[in-house]
């Protein structure tokens, strides 16, 4: 139920963070049951008026249905989210598929005019594809976290084979989408220089500019010969390009393409 309609006004899901379910019917085994039957929906005033609308769904205390809570920051803009590529998408067995199949280009121009169209039309793919096949990783641990707390409690009171083979599977499920939040961190934590002004390079990036408008062109080309001059004007052979890619830090997005080394080099490999 995306939205409902009231006396001919639209109300739009206002969406949650938090678990994906907010009513457990306090039974296990075959009888248990999750469901999302709370919600909050708004019109287009409301959203308009507090942009920064945010739902939780906080832990299950006393109820069988979990509180709500909602957040209004009408100081706080929306944020458009950027394109991120994260590296263990390279692992899903559909992932080359996806890039074989969006990267094409149906026209004639520049090869670099081509290249980015090529990224632009494998980021909508991608999003699109990452959503169907993975989900919001930190809901899904969020939502495995109560279940896998359901069946623990219930292998302590029945402690068959039955309701530890249940709990190993969820916990199987649990700890699979664990590796792949530690992997998003990780990435994270390496990825560097992606973004000019952003606080942790802010310095760094002022310094080089400096440097750079400091540079004298001239200079270097009067301390150079005919021959080296030729060298450095040439273009660069295909094993010096695989070669520069291949030498690209995995988990760093090199510029606002959000694509990290990983993804390069996973396309110098085809």
């Amino acid at each position: 139920m995306g939205y409902v309609v009231c006396n001919g006004i639209r109300y739009d899901d206002l969406g949650f963070k938090g678990s994906i379910f907010t009513w457990w019917n306090g039974r296990s085994e075959e009888d248990y049951i999750f469901k999302r039957l709370d919600r909050c929906f708004g019109n287009n005033e409301l959203q308009q008026t507090f942009p920064g609308l945010e739902i939780t769904h906080l832990s299950k205390i006393g109820s069988d249905h979990c509180p709500m809570l909602l957040k209004c920051d009408i100081e706080t803009p929306p944020i458009k989210k950027s394109f991120r590529f994260l590296n263990f998408w390279t692992k899903h067995e559909t992932f080359k598929d996806v890039v074989k199949e969006n990267w094409n280009a149906d026209f004639s121009a520049n090869p670099f005019c081509i290249f980015n169209y090529k990224l632009k039309k494998l980021k909508q793919a991608l999003s699109t594809w990452s959503r169907a096949t993975y989900g919001d990783i930190f809901q899904k641990i969020a939502s495995l976290e109560e279940v896998v707390l359901v069946h623990e409690i219930q292998f302590e009171v029945n402690p068959t084979q039955m309701n530890r083979q249940r709990l190993k599977q969820v916990q199987a499920e649990m700890i699979k989408y664990l590796a792949l939040e530690e992997e998003f961190w990780r990435q994270k934590a390496g990825m560097s220089w992606f973004k000019d002004g952003d606080r942790n390079t802010k310095f760094f990036h002022a310094q080089f500019n400096g440097r750079r408008k400091r540079l004298k062109l001239s200079r270097i080309q009067n301390s150079l010969d005919s021959d080296q001059h030729e060298r450095l004007m040439a273009l660069p052979s295909d094993k010096e390009v695989k070669r520069a890619v291949m030498g690209l830090n995995r988990d760093s997005a090199g510029g606002l393409d959000g694509f990290t080394g990983a993804f390069y080099q996973m396309l110098g490999n085809y």
